[in-house]
């Protein structure tokens, strides 16, 4: 009796080894090794835009759930409005880590080196979240670090692509959001109703695109281009009486 004792509970280590071992597999296969921190208690959707330049998470369709990402994601701006599955990787840090507990963040602002070995200098891949989204997977009082792992996973937007015009007179931002499938834009076209051509963007800064052209009393269309190579045209969803700040919904969307 006490050798089958032994040897069942030989047998369970094994089973709990071997699951360990094919979770840790499937993590090292699907998802990559980062670390994440969180920032402020503000959490006014005002203070999250930052780099991305969106003005207000809240109205771009992001919700508080957002994060700084660092140099070796950020791309230059190409990542603005991505989203990520974050997990916190309970194998390495059991003590502050939540099990199996994952959030969804969506890129909206860089987090700068400071070329002196910091968690955001390159190499590191870190997430440097909102306080809400930190603690969905981190327990609260840790030292403010934790290891992650992470993937990039489609986003999931309510409603259209949104539209908000910027700038002045012949120089026209745009700032693009709300943009779902791989939520990272490649390239902007816009037409004005008497232009006749397609224009491209140039990208100014995060998520705004900009043209000289002087596209004033026109209806203005877009087409978008993502990173993943899907395109979709946006037909007239600006009217020609549109003015600088306003932002038009659109109906069509990314999945």
């Amino acid at each position: 009796m006490r050798h089958l004792v032994i040897y069942s509970s030989f047998l369970l280590y094994i089973l709990f080894a071997l699951a360990a071992f094919r979770i840790h597999v499937q993590a090292n296969g699907n998802w990559l090794n980062a670390h994440a921190t969180f920032y402020g208690a503000n959490l006014s959707p005002t203070s999250l835009g930052g780099a991305c330049g969106y003005d207000d998470t809240f109205h771009a369709g992001f919700g508080v759930n957002t994060a700084a990402v660092s140099t070796m994601l950020f791309r230059g701006g190409e990542v603005c409005g991505a989203c990520y599955q974050v997990i916190c990787d309970y194998r390495l840090d059991p003590k502050w880590c939540l099990r199996s507990r994952s959030v969804t963040v969506t890129a909206t602002n860089f987090c700068p080196p400071n070329n002196h070995g910091g968690w955001c200098d390159p190499p590191h891949h870190h997430f440097d979240m909102s306080m809400p989204a930190f603690f969905r997977i981190a327990r609260q009082g840790n030292e403010g670090i934790v290891p992650v792992l992470y993937k990039r996973v489609g986003c999931k937007r309510r409603g259209g692509v949104r539209f908000t015009l910027k700038g002045q007179s012949n120089f026209n931002m745009v700032m693009i959001t709300n943009v779902g499938g791989s939520g990272e834009v490649k390239g902007v076209w816009i037409r004005g109703s008497r232009s006749g051509a397609w224009l491209p963007l140039h990208r100014n800064w995060g998520a705004n695109w900009q043209s000289n052209a002087d596209l004033r009393n026109q209806r203005l269309s877009f087409k978008i281009t993502l990173v993943d190579g899907k395109t979709l045209i946006f037909l007239n969803v600006v009217p020609s009486s549109w003015r600088f700040g306003q932002t038009f919904a659109s109906r069509n969307q990314f999945f």
